[in-house]
């Protein structure tokens, strides 16, 4: 059986200094195979080389995963500053067009850290460029140090809205997660629907209210060690059922 196709949102690296590319992480990688069972594709996220039209027509789904530069401040409204980062304005162009238009069509999509935001920002949001500096916050950025493992490791817990989306897909109404992001939603847009709280009050698990497909999207990284975790398997398999509708032509499926 021919498994769905799913885009992974590729992210620019300069590599040497000099040598401009499109990647992306394994790991998500071998979440979409490995737990959502789909085929993953990595995409240039420029609009020199791809169009929304062109990815809609050929990929199943999306993740729109992690990236170290940030959504532009005037995507929603805001001039940049130095808190505000680096940024992309191809994957901008690409990644806010492409959810818009997966949120009309009922075509899946995962957004995950950076995609979250994305996710908040292409539906009328805006978002804080540093959470820590904010009255009562947490430090939600990496640790600077050790290794891969332990700055993946597990931080704090989530609270989830009972009987929510995410609390049916994680059979739960409080989770553990990691957590790897400086920026976090200052404002949800008008059909953001905020389901998940960090303990400090941060913004981490949203849906888009009336979407007629997947809109799941996370502010940590379930991409890590996803085969296994606990809360990151359900939301893979979650994205991967939604995707293989999609693929069947169940166009207009339920999120969940």
């Amino acid at each position: 059986m021919t498994r769905p196709v799913v885009a992974i949102l590729g992210n620019s690296y300069l590599i040497d200094d000099r040598y401009w590319t499109h990647g992306g992480g394994m790991l998500n990688s071998a979440a979409v195979a490995e737990v959502s069972g789909a085929l993953p594709v990595i995409v240039p996220t420029d609009p020199r080389f791809v169009s929304v039209a062109d990815l809609l027509e050929r990929f199943d789904g999306f993740v729109l995963p992690g990236g170290r530069p940030n959504v532009h401040p005037e995507e929603y409204g805001q001039e940049p500053t130095d808190a505000h980062g680096a940024f992309d304005r191809a994957r901008d162009t690409i990644a806010l067009g492409l959810v818009r238009a997966c949120v009309e069509r009922g075509q899946p999509f995962l957004g995950i850290c950076r995609g979250f935001q994305e996710v908040n920002v292409a539906m009328g949001g805006t978002l804080h460029p540093e959470i820590r500096e904010l009255p009562g916050r947490m430090n939600h950025r990496m640790p600077p140090d050790g290794t891969v493992e332990e700055q993946f490791a597990l931080r704090h817990n989530i609270r989830l809205e009972p009987g929510g989306v995410f609390s049916r897909v994680f059979g739960a109404d409080e989770v553990m997660v990691n957590s790897l992001h400086g920026q976090g939603i200052e404002m949800p847009g008008p059909r953001v629907v905020i389901e998940g709280f960090a303990p400090d009050g941060t913004p981490e698990a949203l849906h888009v209210r009336d979407a007629p497909g997947f809109t799941l999207s996370v502010q940590w990284h379930p991409e890590w060690n996803a085969a296994n975790d606990p809360v990151s398997r359900p939301l893979f398999e979650a994205f991967g059922a939604a995707v293989h509708r999609w693929s069947r032509g169940e166009r207009m499926a339920r999120a969940v």
